[in-house]
């Protein structure tokens, strides 16, 4: 798979509590181009979700909002997934409607006593979700 890196809300990023993604993603303008190809919001999952405390949780959601800081953004797409389903290579896809703005960014809302996960978030083509196999960071092939 090949990802432009300007599709990358977020590469390797690490989180502890409620984070934005560290890039946002500018389309250009606000603008409807038509009915095209659907794309989604893919996040994978570098190292696994802490849920040692079993109060953890863990909610992925895609923002859109029509300038850069995102101060009144709509969320757009949003998931919530159990800390036990989001092991190492899992991956979370948020289909991206025909509505949103200019700037698109990847919110993840974390909960609960120790959350942390580490993850990889990229706008791709829907019809190429499926196809997608990712490993954990330092994986091995012999």
């Amino acid at each position: 798979m090949i990802l432009d890196s300007l599709l990358k809300f977020s590469d390797a990023q690490a989180l502890t509590a409620t984070a934005d993604s560290t890039n946002v993603i500018d389309l250009g303008s606000d603008r409807d181009i038509g009915i095209g190809e659907p794309m989604a919001l893919v996040v994978t999952v570098g190292v696994a979700a802490d849920f040692a405390t079993g109060d953890e949780t863990y909610q992925f959601q895609l923002e859109t909002d029509d300038n850069a800081a995102m101060t009144s953004s709509t969320v757009i797409g949003s998931v919530t997934v159990a800390a036990a389903n989001l092991t190492a290579g899992d991956k979370v896809v948020i289909p991206l409607g025909h509505s949103n703005e200019r700037y698109l960014q990847a919110l993840y809302t974390l909960g609960g006593t120790t959350p942390s996960i580490t993850v990889d978030a990229f706008l791709q083509p829907l019809s190429m979700v499926d196809g997608t196999v990712t490993y954990a960071s330092g994986y091995s092939i012999t």
